[in-house]
């Protein structure tokens, strides 16, 4: 992992999906990945595109109501590092909205991607930078995950 930061905590872009799965299923592991976000136990980093596209799926596929995404889109907004990338790939040609969570990896010099989607999973990594199920980063923080 060559981009750590001087600060040393790992800088970490996490997919959309993984973000949708924390929040409607707090009692489930891939909560603990939101929480140790809002611990500070890594740097988040996001782009507008992936705060976007949770609201989008937030509102229209779960139908949560305005005021609750908002205060939610604002918190991942507050506690992340927020990357404009300058870069629009197209290495995911199955589900074009994949490509989004590399362009912020690649700007944000991240060095996890944690994803649960099998498009990015497939890739393993995207230059240099690895892409991990969210209970094997978990594990990296030293988290252990009990699986049944």
């Amino acid at each position: 992992m060559s981009h750590v930061s001087g600060g040393g905590r790992l800088r970490v872009v996490v997919d959309t999906n993984v973000y949708i799965s924390a929040f409607l299923y707090p009692q489930r592991p891939v909560f603990q990945v939101w929480r140790q976000a809002l611990l500070r136990r890594y740097q988040l980093i996001t782009s507008p595109a992936i705060i976007r596209e949770v609201g989008h799926i937030l509102r229209r596929d779960l139908a949560w109501e305005d005021l609750r995404v908002t205060r939610r889109l604002k918190l991942l907004a507050r506690i992340s590092a927020l990357v404009t990338p300058t870069v629009v790939l197209d290495v995911i040609t199955a589900d074009p909205p994949d490509n989004r969570i590399l362009e912020c990896a690649v700007e944000g010099k991240a060095d996890l991607i944690v994803s649960g989607d099998l498009h990015l999973r497939r890739l393993k990594a995207y230059q240099g930078i690895p892409v991990v199920r969210p209970t094997d980063f978990l594990r990296t923080l030293g988290i252990v995950v009990k699986t049944s």
